[in-house]
C-alpha cells in the first residue's frame, strides 16, 4: 500500500518562512500568527512547504491509513493556500465564505491572493470551526466503526 508523500519533517516554520518570496513575507508571518492563535498548537512542517497544526489519524475503507495535519497553510507564488481538512461542504462554511472576501476553493483548500483582501476574523473562525468539525467527525467515525466492525481509528 502506498505511503503518504507528505509527512512531518524536522524543518521549522521559521526556516520555511525565511525562504518565502519577499513580497509574501508579511502574509506568511501573519498566517503563522493567525494559525497559532486559532489552534493553540505548535507548528510542524509537512513536506517542504506546508505549515501544519495538529494531526489526525484516518483510515479508508480500502484499509489505507495514516496521519495528516488537521489544518495548516502554504505560501505559494500564486496564492496563499489554507488547508481545512473536513472540506468546505458544511453549510455553515458557505455563510462564512461569503463574508471572507475573494477566494477560490478546492476540496480541502482555500486559495487567497493576499490577506489584505479578506476578513481576518472570518478566516480565524473558519479555522476554529474546522477543528471543531474534525473532533466531531472523527469522534463519530471512531465509535461508529468500533461498534459495527471493531475497528479502531
Amino acid at each position: 500500500m502506498a505511503e503518504n508523500k507528505t509527512k512531518p519533517t524536522k524543518k521549522t516554520a521559521a526556516s520555511y518562512l525565511k525562504g518565502v518570496a519577499q513580497d509574501r513575507q508579511k502574509d506568511a508571518r501573519q498566517l503563522l500568527a493567525i494559525f497559532k492563535d486559532a489552534t493553540k498548537e505548535p507548528s510542524v512542517m509537512w513536506g517542504s512547504s506546508i505549515v501544519g497544526f495538529g494531526t489526525y489519524h484516518y483510515k479508508y475503507a480500502s484499509g489505507r491509513e495514516g496521519d495528516f495535519l488537521r489544518t495548516g497553510f502554504s505560501v505559494r507564488a500564486q496564492n496563499l493556500t489554507i488547508y481545512i481538512m473536513p472540506g468546505y461542504t458544511f453549510p455553515k462554511y458557505k455563510d462564512l465564505l461569503k463574508k471572507l472576501g475573494p477566494h477560490k476553493l478546492g476540496q480541502s483548500c482555500l486559495y487567497i491572493k493576499h490577506l489584505d483582501d479578506i476578513d481576518i476574523p472570518t478566516l480565524k473562525l473558519l479555522i476554529k470551526e474546522s477543528l471543531k468539525d474534525m473532533k466531531k467527525t472523527f469522534f463519530f467515525i471512531y465509535f461508529m466503526l468500533r461498534s459495527e466492525n471493531e475497528y479502531l481509528c
